[in-house]
C-alpha cells in the first residue's frame, strides 16, 4: 500500500462526502478508492469510516487520521512550494481568516493590488468573530488580534489595535462624561456579545497597575458595526477599535473619552502552522500587509 496516496484518497472521501465522490474527483475508480481506505483500516488496525457509497460518518480514529493526514499532506505541499519558491512566483489559493470588521474594512479593500501584484495567486478571504482550526477548515493564514497564548502556530506581529470608548455628543449631554473607569457602571454601556451578561473592560496600561471593571451592560450585539450606529444614536458608550469609528469621530458624531483610561494597543498577528514556513504565497501576503501598513499606522491611533 501506497500509505501516502491512500491517506489523500482518505482525505478526499472525507472532504466530497462519499466514497462515490470522491472516486469522481480522482483517476481512481469507486472499488480503488474503497480499498485503499480498507487498506488503511487493516494496517492502523481500526475503523475508520461507517459507510455507505452515499454517506461517511468518521469513527473517533477516523477524526484523528483525518486531522492528521491533513496535516501531513499539507506539510509537504509546503515543502513543495517552499523548495521551489525561488525559481517561481507565489501562486495557487490562499486561503485567509479574519476578524468581520477588520476584513471588510482593512483587508478587502487592499486585495485588488494584491491580486494584481501575484496574478498566479488566488484569494479566499473567511471573515469570522472566532479563532478558526486551521488544519480542520483548511485556512492557510489566519488574523488574530490579542495576546496569544503559547501554541506550536508561527506568529509574526503586524501591526497593534487600539480600543477607544466613545459616545454621542447627545448621549454626553444628558448623562455626563464618566471622569474614572468606575463611572461606567453607572452608565449606559453598549457590550460586544453573542449573548446578554457582565462583560470586563481592562483601562489603563497593566503594567503601570490597570484596571478592571465589570461592566454591566445595557444593549448587547454581536457586531461592531452596529455597536457604533448605536452609540452614534445616543444609546450609550460603546469600546471599539479607533480606526472603526475614525470618520464619525471627524466628523464630531462620536467624541473619543479620556485617553488615559484606554487600555494598551492589542498585537495584531499573523498565524500559520510551522509546516507553512516555507510557503511563499503567506510570505508575499504577509509582507504585503507590512508593507502597506508601515508609516500610516491605520489601526493603532
Amino acid at each position: 500500500m501506497d500509505q501516502l496516496a491512500a491517506m489523500a484518497t482518505f482525505v478526499r472521501a472525507v472532504d466530497a462526502g462519499s466514497l462515490s465522490a470522491a472516486a469522481r474527483s480522482l483517476p481512481s475508480s469507486l472499488t480503488s478508492v474503497s480499498r485503499q481506505i480498507s487498506a488503511l483500516e487493516r494496517h492502523f488496525g481500526t475503523r475508520l469510516l461507517m459507510r455507505t457509497t452515499r454517506q461517511l460518518a468518521l469513527t473517533e480514529d477516523g477524526r484523528l487520521l483525518y486531522e492528521r493526514a491533513k496535516s501531513i499532506l499539507g506539510e509537504l505541499k509546503e515543502i513543495e512550494e517552499g523548495l521551489a519558491g525561488n525559481r517561481r512566483e507565489p501562486s495557487g489559493r490562499l486561503r485567509v481568516s479574519a476578524p468581520t470588521l477588520m476584513g471588510r474594512l482593512l483587508i478587502a479593500p487592499l486585495l485588488g493590488d494584491f491580486l494584481r501584484a501575484y496574478p498566479s495567486l488566488s484569494v479566499d478571504l473567511l471573515l469570522v468573530d472566532r479563532n478558526v482550526d486551521l488544519i480542520e477548515e483548511d485556512v492557510h493564514l489566519a488574523l488574530r488580534v490579542g495576546r496569544m497564548p503559547d501554541s506550536q502556530l508561527v506568529m509574526r506581529k503586524l501591526a497593534e489595535v487600539q480600543m477607544i470608548h466613545c459616545a454621542s455628543p447627545d448621549y454626553l449631554a444628558r448623562r455626563g462624561e464618566p471622569h474614572t473607569p468606575a463611572d461606567l457602571t453607572q452608565h449606559d454601556c453598549l457590550v460586544f456579545s453573542d449573548a446578554p451578561g457582565a462583560a470586563t473592560w481592562r483601562f489603563g496600561r497593566e503594567a503601570n497597575g490597570g484596571t478592571r471593571v465589570r461592566i454591566p451592560g445595557r444593549l448587547w450585539i454581536n457586531s461592531l458595526d452596529a455597536l457604533a450606529a448605536a452609540a452614534e444614536s445616543g444609546a450609550g458608550i460603546v469600546r471599539v477599535p479607533s480606526w472603526q469609528v475614525e470618520r464619525q469621530l471627524a466628523e464630531g458624531r462620536l467624541r473619543r473619552l479620556r485617553r488615559a483610561h484606554e487600555p494598551a494597543p492589542a498585537p495584531l498577528h499573523a498565524l500559520y502552522q510551522p509546516s507553512r514556513l516555507g510557503s511563499t504565497k503567506i510570505r508575499a501576503f504577509v509582507d504585503f500587509l507590512v508593507e502597506r501598513w508601515r508609516g500610516s499606522d491605520p489601526l493603532s491611533r
